[in-house]
């Protein structure tokens, strides 16, 4: 069984050191979904929220977030990110399904960058459409896949 990364041989905490690793395209995808009552989709999926299209500010807020991911993540590496995007797909009857892609070509890979963008995009929706449900529920964050460095390729099943 491999060992946890960001351990020290002596039982601390430690950045990776990813010196000696060679620069490799890397993408990540990950999600989030959302969950909320059947009258908040339906207003939501209406367009009728004042506070505005809570879909433009969770993209924008989850892209921001990915490229501050070493600010967040304590021992997350800062990487020169060349693409984010964040996408959000309404599921009925009541969810809201957010994905994200980050890529890079770095020493190490975006799995966390993505994984913040996704997570932010969700409590940014939260934050959008809380006045219209206080019992929404994030339900769901994960990695869907993961290209590029030593251990190649992984997907979810």
């Amino acid at each position: 069984m491999p060992k946890p990364s960001h351990l020290s041989s002596s039982g601390g905490v430690a950045m990776v050191d990813v010196s000696v690793k060679s620069a490799t395209r890397r993408v990540a995808r990950a999600e989030a979904i959302v969950r909320m009552s059947d009258a908040a989709f339906r207003t939501m999926r209406a367009a009728t929220l004042r506070k505005g299209d809570a879909f433009v500010t969770a993209q924008i807020a989850g892209i921001t977030a990915a490229k501050r991911t070493d600010e967040l993540i304590p021992l997350a590496h800062a990487l020169p990110l060349s693409h984010v995007s964040v996408t959000l797909e309404w599921v009925p009857p009541n969810a809201v399904r957010i994905e994200s892609e980050t890529k890079t070509t770095a020493q190490t890979g975006v799995e966390m960058e993505a994984l913040v963008a996704a997570s932010v995009a969700a409590l940014t929706f939260y934050d959008m459409t809380k006045a219209l449900d206080r019992g929404i529920v994030i339900e769901r964050i994960a990695l869907l896949e993961k290209r590029g460095g030593k251990s190649g390729r992984w997907r979810r099943s």
